[in-house]
């Protein structure tokens, strides 16, 4: 476990991660029900279907409706993972990208990336924002399970 400095920008960046770890967990746990009934996610992704722009519906079409069984359970793993990984701050890059790639994804199917309207949306770039922080400058954070090692890894 890693020692703060006062005043670090390393302490700022732990606390975003436990603020982001608190927001992917609670994300995760509202999504429980789709292990086993992934026909909520399918839904959505219908509902989104309607009102997206073309590439996003191709998406939709080809890869995110067909996969819909598969995606369910992994989007519930990878927002928990996510989550939990970062409340301990266990590999905070890593897991960063990670959760990075799962809100650009959703946010694309949803065909809202590229609105002017997401520039004001909460869950649009805070989150990008605080994770691309994380990818970028995690390494070392005070009171995490990663420490030191996260530098080799990343």
């Amino acid at each position: 476990m890693t020692l703060p400095t006062p005043g670090s920008s390393a302490t700022g960046l732990r606390i975003l991660s436990l603020f982001l770890g608190v927001f992917f967990l609670f994300m995760g746990l509202d999504k429980l029900e789709w292990v086993t009934d992934a026909g909520q996610l399918t839904k959505q992704l219908n509902e989104w279907l309607g009102n997206s722009p073309a590439a996003s519906r191709w998406y939709l079409r080809t890869i995110a409706i067909p996969g819909a069984p598969i995606f369910a359970r992994l989007v519930v793993a990878g927002e928990l993972g996510t989550g939990v990984a970062l409340l301990l701050g266990f590999q905070p890059r890593l897991v960063a990208l990670v959760g990075l790639f799962m809100v650009l994804n959703f946010h694309f199917a949803m065909g809202v990336l590229l609105q002017y309207s997401y520039l004001w949306n909460g869950y649009g770039p805070p989150v990008l924002g605080g994770l691309v922080a994380l990818a970028i400058g995690g390494a070392q954070l005070p009171f995490s399970l990663s420490g030191r090692s996260d530098r080799r890894h990343l």
